[in-house]
């Protein structure tokens, strides 16, 4: 794809790149009014704070003539629910991640992460560049709805667990929340997944419901307190290597609305996705200093479960290519541009990365 259709396509066209007034754009142009509903609760900031950086921009760029009210899972609809609450008109956009709606169909995973997927660098070039966004917007059309890439958090840990699971054996009767694609590979394991909204995961850790919990990273995870009930930390969160947050809105309200009001909604989500990687990974590492402070103890996966997940990942991917013509159209483009991004970035990134971590700098 050529650096002016990615613009276009991010929402980073003329009118941004010469830095025409607000007014201006603005000028003639209706007063708007939108909801959208998050899947995520106001206490997340970082994750929730995506929402409303995107409506305070799309305010200042059309010169408050296009409003959006942000509000957080629970005050429209339940933080599962969002999709639904778009699709049928409830509220003209939401603020969720795909893969919450797999059960609908399993392609929803390629818009947020699958386990062993792509890293969130590698996410991004898929959406912008390695025709990513079109093929899902194509998907969502059935649905209602078009998308945008609305932020991602990077590679995810792999979750608190009240005791430290040593190997694939223990894995069995292992009641964890995970949503999507992750849950039916720990399913493969012995587990047993449960997809709980993140405002309802503390007190059933608390309760003893599940043994176990994902969530994001440090810095969220250390909000919800997770590590007053669960000590142990895992890592790396295998089935969120770059997980991708997005605006979904419908279709309707996206097609009423002027010209210049899309180029600006377009523009906040493309800033909105860069600012949320970017606090995040400025945030985790000082999260996890303090985790460790408050007697939390790291552990990584052991290789037979890792080893075991993959092979499984991958098994689930080759059967729904087989039964589902949606998921079988994005997994081929999908798992060929992996391909070439795996072979690039092992020889780039991972090698020089591999050698500053194990030499560092003191």
């Amino acid at each position: 794809m050529e650096r002016r259709s990615f613009l276009k396509t991010a929402g980073i066209g003329a009118a941004a790149a010469t830095g025409i007034a607000a007014p201006a754009i603005a000028a003639g142009e209706p007063n708007i009014q939108w909801r959208i509903t998050s899947s995520f609760p106001k206490s997340l900031e970082t994750i929730y704070g995506g929402a409303e950086q995107l409506a305070k921009r799309v305010a200042d760029l059309t010169d408050g003539k296009f409003q959006i009210k942000v509000s957080a899972a629970g005050e429209i609809v339940p933080g599962l629910q969002a999709l639904d609450a778009v699709q049928n008109g409830t509220v003209q956009a939401c603020h969720t991640c795909g893969y919450y709606y797999v059960g609908k169909n399993k392609a929803f995973g390629f818009d947020t992460a699958i386990p062993f997927g792509l890293s969130s660098r590698q996410q991004s070039a898929w959406m912008y560049f390695g025709g990513g966004l079109q093929l899902m917007r194509d998907f969502l059309k059935d649905y209602n709805v078009i998308s945008f890439y609305g932020g991602n958090t990077g590679t995810q840990m792999g979750g608190w667990f009240r005791n430290p699971i040593k190997s694939l054996a223990e894995a069995k009767g292992l009641k964890i929340r995970i949503p999507g694609i992750g849950g039916e590979v720990w399913s493969r394991l012995g587990a047993v997944p449960q997809t709980i909204a993140g405002g309802d995961i503390y007190p059933a850790l608390e309760k003893g419901t599940i043994d176990a919990a994902e969530w994001v990273g440090p810095y969220d995870d250390e909000k919800l307190g997770f590590y007053k009930i669960a000590k142990n930390y895992f890592y790396p969160g295998w089935w969120e290597p770059g997980p991708q947050i997005s605006f979904y809105v419908n279709l309707q309200e996206w097609a009423k609305l002027p010209k210049s009001y899309q180029a600006a909604f377009e523009v906040a989500t493309a800033e909105a996705a860069i600012s949320m990687q970017a606090e995040y990974d400025a945030k985790n590492p000082q999260a996890l200093v303090r985790l460790l402070q408050n007697g939390v103890k790291l552990h990584k996966y052991p290789a037979d479960i890792l080893k075991a997940a993959q092979t499984n990942a991958f098994a689930i991917y080759e059967e729904e290519a087989a039964k589902n013509p949606a998921f079988k159209k994005i997994y081929g483009e999908w798992k060929k541009f992996r391909g070439i991004e795996q072979g690039w970035f092992s020889l780039a990134e991972s090698s020089l990365e591999s050698f500053m971590y194990a030499n560092r700098v003191k």
